[in-house]
């Protein structure tokens, strides 16, 4: 089962897909097509369906040209609970000298 936050996620993104699709004036067939999807899976993959691949996404994201924001989702640079971590294990090491 989908934790709530990222099930919310995901259609909160399949949602802004499916208004950069219509923004495009694509329909689901010719949008599909190009995706080189069925229409079934645009429309899951619309609704945030978590059975579409991670693939299909980003197709998504390449023919609207964001795809270039995928990588940085999970960038490591960004990650605020490792940094903590990362300090908290520091700190802990130099205080057990």
């Amino acid at each position: 089962m989908l934790p709530s936050p990222a099930s919310r996620a995901l259609g909160a993104l399949g949602e802004n897909l499916r208004l950069a699709r219509k923004r495009r004036r694509e329909t689901l067939a010719d949008f599909a097509e190009r995706m080189q999807v069925s229409v079934p899976t645009l429309q899951k993959m619309e609704k945030g369906d978590p059975t579409v691949s991670i693939g299909v996404y980003a197709s998504a994201l390449w023919l609207i040209g964001r795809v270039q924001f995928l990588a940085s989702i999970a960038d490591p640079a960004t990650d605020e609970t490792a940094l903590m971590l990362e300090l908290h294990n520091l700190s802990g090491k130099k205080s057990g000298k």
